[in-house]
């Protein structure tokens, strides 16, 4: 098979450039319709029980996640000039194109009793500015005797007060919602630098808009930072700026193809999918080592350019296509989860693995095949001393130290299962930002003041018309409340409860003693007054219940709290419910984004297991068609199973959590790190031919051949993955330093331990099943026909040259 690609490269070698130009040139075209997700993640597949309901309760209620908060603290919001331009401030945004209705106390509503319509009035409490101190002074006494807003916009204790801007939920899925809050930060920068108040934002329309934009900056941030350490990389192990331009030139053409995908697809840029480029860049980059190593090598061994090409090809192809193959299975092990983002970040991550493969195993030959034969100081790498002296002491301890490798490697293991023992798995709906991060810290301000912000929702199915207004129910309501109230994770609820509350204060003439549920003598009375909430526009005070009354909501805010305290919540607070509405008679279900997200997290961790043992499943098929010998394929997983195991040690260790933004690592760190097994077998395995089946000097001649490519690969993908530290996400972060930490593992556990196993194990495990491979790919002992003769092929390759 690789005899006849190696002569179909280098006898078709301007048909294969022009054609590759093409195909780039038409995925840089279809890149151009690649645009950035604004749409709130899916952990959940459509199906989910979990999934439905809550499709259900925006169906009724609308989205739970479309107010966006501004929040303030000073004392002096109560003198006339900063009052008044708060005031203006909330008309100024109400003006904004995409904000629907903005309550504040610059704009609060009350009821008032009409007793010749025996109506409650629905008004605003104040239409103008007050024009003196005095005037202000009794408009706080009318705010602070209204307990409906406290805890909800004003926290009395400390002056600290927000805004709640419901925003169009149309703008919020497209790219305009950029335009919406960039305009919001814009008018409200008016009032904080007059003011010099440091003013706050969060609500999900804000963290998700701000989150996208930072993913946009990163994605080039990280293509950058990969390709310079990438090429400095390559220029400090062989000398050469041609070593450097040709694998990048590779990357490139490889990235473009990755963003053609996603346009093709018809995907969009994620958080996730926003990292495959910088992954593509270290990935194709460790092909281009090993390829670029072997050339030289074997110019090295007989002189001979085109012969050399012939052989990386022929030689490496069937062990690089493995390593290729095995990283895009651990990518491609994501598509099992159902969840739409790691689906698609599979799917296109363990396309264009191949594709790099593909790029690599015919670009490296057809570009160096029009080049000059490597002079001397291009090959000199091979005999870098630095790392033939790393070679040279794996090679003396692998002979002479074996035990101590096997000791390391025990305690290793025991460690680790300390470790994983401390292991949690948690999760926050707001997870990925760093605390110093101002959108963190402003999170922590409306948490201290106003006891966060995240959606918390309650839906209630009395089964009959009108039945939520029935005060059996709304008392009920009053009595949940009551429950919430004993959890500290959570804000003031908003429901039709607190309406009814509103109500009897209305009733009595705006008495803030009066803000209670009516007693049996007096609903009657109240209840007559009520307003018919028939029609009309819904606004945030209103939207709690639907158009037949018998569907209701309680909104609560709460704390960015982890999925553990949720799940501790919401199993306390089943049975409670259950004793206030009769499972019998009412529906009541947990909603809204913070249950959604408790679901998702488990739903994903669970997939993320399972796709895990999937990927090493995959893998070890995939080496035993290389190797036939299952002996040989367990033997090579354990030095790669162990990393793993060191990882997941280090978690527990550093108290650093499972969760869908960690144990996707996992897959992938299997993919790369079994790739220095693969080349160092494959080695083996032609080595054993070489030297009539002497499994030492087989196992020490493979060991210093692909030592160096092992070396190089691995302190470019451990630099390449390094950068992803530098994040502003918390879970790329991890990804970045636990990768990179895996692989480094991987590097010792592949040189030291993998070539002390066969040594130990002898021709126990190195039987006659590995020599021969379920699928011949191609004869190791075979020579392409394009070594002929070594002056006529340089001869054709120049006049195809000429005439370029």
């Amino acid at each position: 098979m690789w005899n006849l690609l190696v002569r179909f490269i280098l006898r078709n070698r301007l048909g294969n450039l022009i054609a590759i130009a093409v195909l780039t040139a038409f995925m840089g075209y279809k890149a151009l319709d690649v645009h950035l997700s604004y749409e709130m993640a899916q952990m959940l597949p459509a199906s989910d029980t979990t999934s439905l309901a809550y499709k259900k309760f925006k169906a009724t209620f609308g989205q739970d996640g479309a107010v966006l908060f501004i929040g303030i603290k000073d004392e002096k919001l109560f003198t006339l000039e900063e009052f008044n331009d708060w005031l203006e401030l909330t008309e100024n945004l109400k003006k904004v194109d995409g904000v629907q209705e903005v309550l504040s106390i610059g704009k609060l509503y009350t009821l008032e009793k009409n007793d010749s319509s025996r109506k409650f009035d629905f008004r605003q409490l104040f239409v103008d500015k007050p024009q003196s101190q005095e005037e202000l002074d009794s408009i706080r006494t009318l705010i602070y005797n209204l307990p409906f807003y406290d805890g909800l916009i004003i926290n009395k204790e400390t002056n600290a007060t927000l805004m709640m801007l419901t925003l169009d939920r149309a703008r919020l899925n497209d790219k305009s919602r950029l335009k919406l809050v960039s305009d919001i930060e814009d008018v409200v920068a008016t009032f904080s630098s007059k003011h010099d108040i440091n003013v706050h934002f969060s609500g999900m329309p804000y963290i998700r808009t701000k989150t996208m934009k930072m993913v946009q900056k990163e994605l080039l941030l990280f293509m950058v930072l990969s390709m310079i350490i990438a090429s400095i990389a390559l220029f400090i192990f062989f000398r050469s700026f041609k070593a450097v331009l040709f694998p990048m030139l590779i990357v490139i053409i490889s990235v473009i193809w990755s963003m053609g995908t996603l346009g093709i697809m018809g995907y969009e840029i994620t958080i996730l999918t926003g990292i495959i480029p910088p992954l593509l860049i270290i990935i194709g980059v460790e092909n281009c080592i090993f390829l670029l190593n072997k050339y030289h090598h074997e110019y090295r061994e007989h002189g001979n350019k085109i012969k050399a090409l012939s052989r990386v090809v022929v030689r490496t192809g069937n062990a690089t296509f493995l390593t290729n193959l095995t990283t895009a299975t651990g990518f491609a092990a994501f598509i099992i989860t159902g969840n739409k983002l790691l689906v698609e970040f599979g799917i296109v991550a363990a396309i264009n693995i191949m594709v790099v493969f593909v790029l690599s195993i015919f670009l490296i030959p057809i570009l160096y095949s029009y080049l000059a034969p490597p002079e001397l100081r291009h090959i000199k790498h091979l005999d870098n001393k630095y790392t033939t002296g790393i070679i040279n002491k794996v090679v003396y301890l692998v002979q002479n130290h074996r035990k101590a490798i096997y000791i390391t490697a025990i305690a290793g293991v025991l460690l680790a299962v300390i470790g994983v023992s401390k292991l949690k798995t948690t999760g926050n709906v707001v997870d990925d930002i760093p605390h110093n991060h101002p959108m963190y810290v402003d999170l922590l301000f409306f948490e201290e003041e106003f006891k966060g912000i995240l959606p918390f929702e309650i839906s209630i199915d009395t089964r009959k018309p009108r039945g939520v207004m029935q005060m059996s129910t709304i008392q009920k309501i009053s009595d949940l409340q009551d429950t919430l109230a004993l959890y500290p994770e959570f804000a003031k609820p908003l429901s039709v409860a607190e309406l009814v509350k509103f109500s009897k204060q209305a009733f009595y003439n705006g008495d803030p003693e009066m803000y209670s549920i009516p007693n049996s003598q007096e609903r009657n009375f109240i209840m007559q007054y009520m307003p018919s909430m028939k029609g009309g526009k819904k606004t945030i005070l209103d939207s709690f219940v639907d158009t037949s009354m018998s569907k209701t909501r309680i909104s609560v805010q709460m704390a960015n709290i982890g999925t553990r305290d949720i799940q501790r919540i919401k199993d306390d607070l089943k049975p409670k419910i259950d004793s206030i509405f009769s499972p019998g008679k009412y529906d009541v279900e947990l909603t809204g984004t913070s249950i959604v997200f408790l679901k998702g997290t488990e739903y994903l961790v669970r997939n993320l297991i399972t796709s895990l043992i999937l990927a090493v499943i995959a893998i070890g098929i995939l080496l035993g068609m290389l190797f036939t010998s299952f002996k040989m394929v367990a033997v090579s997983m354990i030095p790669n199973l162990l990393p793993q195991l060191m990882t997941a040690a280090l978690m527990g260790f550093l108290a650093i959590s499972i969760k869908p933004s960690t144990i996707l690592i996992f897959s992938i760190a299997l993919g790369i790190s079994v790739d220095n097994a693969i080349h160092f077998l494959s080695r083996y395995r032609l080595a054993l031919k070489n030297n009539n089946w002497d499994i030492k000097v087989s196992v020490l001649s493979a060991l210093r051949e692909t030592g160096f490519s092992m070396v190089y690969s691995s302190i470019v993908l451990f630099l390449g993955f390094s950068i992803f530290i530098l994040s502003t996400f918390g879970g790329t972060q991890s990804m970045g330093f636990l990768i990179s930490f895996t692989l480094l593992i991987a590097m010792f556990s592949n040189l030291l331990l993998l070539p002390s196993l066969l040594l130990s194990l002898d021709r126990r495990i190195t039987t006659r099943h590995f020599e021969e491979p379920l699928i011949v790919l191609f004869d190791e002992d075979e020579e392409s026909d394009v070594n002929g003769d070594p002056e006529e092929l340089n001869n054709t390759f120049n006049k195809e040259t000429n005439r370029l």
